[in-house]
């Protein structure tokens, strides 16, 4: 298991950031959120269960920026493994127009993803829902026990309060996004049945956490302009959050993208110039990653990025980050150890502009739990 404490990677004042810590935390909060589950998997059961028997049922996956990225990694997951609707809607979509995404006649469970949960679009969301469906539960899966979202309570509503830990103190959220991930994925998924899958995720997590810091801090030097990040499936969700906190942590200082793997082809590959990373995450699924070969060939064939960068659990030729031991994984098992080089490329990209990447927006013009935000009575 990495140490922690071992050979940090310093801010310009000489302290180990947070998000450093958090990123390195995450096979640790991987297990601890299992653990927790499986303490609750009574309860959560229990709550679960006689919604799912619902055969007109709608799960909506809500959460404001990287938590509305989880719904986008596992809505199609989480409809083959229920057999039910799921719909990834963001809260920002859904307060600014409810009469779009909320089906006030059918019975819906709203699944709500909040690190603090006191994001004001989280806390409108629900009392949209509440107002406008008849038939409505709330799922909500927040890493802060003292947030808004932690406090509702129910008949109707099951909180999981996720480890302590999981709190991120940094601004952009990195084991946050894994654990509540994870969470929502296992529960839908049948909790019990993870505990193997859980210790292999949490595994190859540590591998790539061991394995490819050096090699991330390296690529971060190498002044990329623009990075392209792609994805088939669960992975472009993925590449929309790979994408964000790039952006995020280096204040903006990088053109930052993401798509799907055959998507790019239709106009977006136009970003491609020499000072372009493209980095793909590529599927264990047989067709897609047909699919998604033929485009990193095509890539190094047009010879006109300044690099392209597969991150794959299977072998392939080039440069390439390899994840060992889920070499046979659904895709939704990668998610985990997929995300961690794109958020160590982010933290040494931080780094190397001299940032802090705790706190890397220098104009104070966002924060880690948004405000200026006006909620609006409906109509107005």
């Amino acid at each position: 298991m990495p140490d922690l404490n071992a050979a940090p990677k310093t801010a310009a004042d000489g302290a180990e950031p947070w998000t450093r810590r958090e990123i390195f935390q995450q096979a640790i909060t991987l297990r601890a959120t299992q653990a927790l589950l499986v303490d609750e998997q009574g309860a959560i059961d229990a709550f679960i269960a006689p919604l799912l028997a619902e055969p007109d049922l709608r799960i909506v996956l809500a959460g404001a920026g990287t938590s509305a990225f989880i719904g986008e990694c596992l809505a199609a997951t989480l409809a083959q493994a229920t057999g039910r609707r799921v719909d990834a809607v963001p809260t920002t979509d859904m307060v600014s127009a409810p009469d779009l995404y909320l089906e006030a006649q059918t019975p819906t469970l709203l699944v709500s993803f909040g690190r603090s949960g006191n994001s004001p679009e989280s806390i409108a969301a629900i009392d949209l829902a509440d107002a406008r469906v008849a038939d409505v539960h709330h799922l909500i899966i927040t890493c802060n026990a003292d947030g808004a979202l932690a406090k509702r309570r129910g008949d109707d509503a099951y909180v999981v309060v996720l480890p302590e830990a999981t709190h991120d103190r940094g601004f952009a959220m990195t084991s946050s996004f894994s654990a509540m991930t994870y969470a929502a994925l296992a529960i839908f998924s049948g909790i019990a049945a993870f505990g193997d899958r859980n210790e292999r995720i949490a595994q190859a997590v540590e591998a790539v956490l061991a394995d490819t810091e050096t090699a991330m801090a390296a690529l971060a030097t190498r002044g990329f302009e623009r990075v392209v990040y792609l994805g088939s499936g669960p992975f472009q969700g993925l590449a929309r959050e790979a994408a964000l906190k790039l952006l995020e942590l280096t204040d903006g200082g990088l053109v930052t993208m993401h798509d799907s793997t055959l998507g790019f082809r239709h106009g977006p590959k136009t970003i491609v110039n020499d000072r372009t990373l493209v980095v793909a995450f590529l599927s264990n699924d047989p067709l897609t990653r047909a699919y998604d070969l033929d485009l990193i060939a095509e890539l190094r064939a047009d010879k006109v990025a300044g690099a392209v960068l597969a991150v794959s659990a299977q072998d392939i030729e080039g440069e390439t980050l390899r994840v060992h031991g889920l070499e046979t994984a659904a895709d939704s098992d990668l998610l985990f150890p997929y995300i961690v080089p794109a958020q160590l490329f982010a933290l040494h990209a931080s780094l190397d502009r001299g940032l802090t990447p705790d706190t890397p927006n220098q104009a104070g013009t966002v924060s880690r739990v948004v405000k200026g935000v006006r909620i609006h009575s409906t109509g107005a």
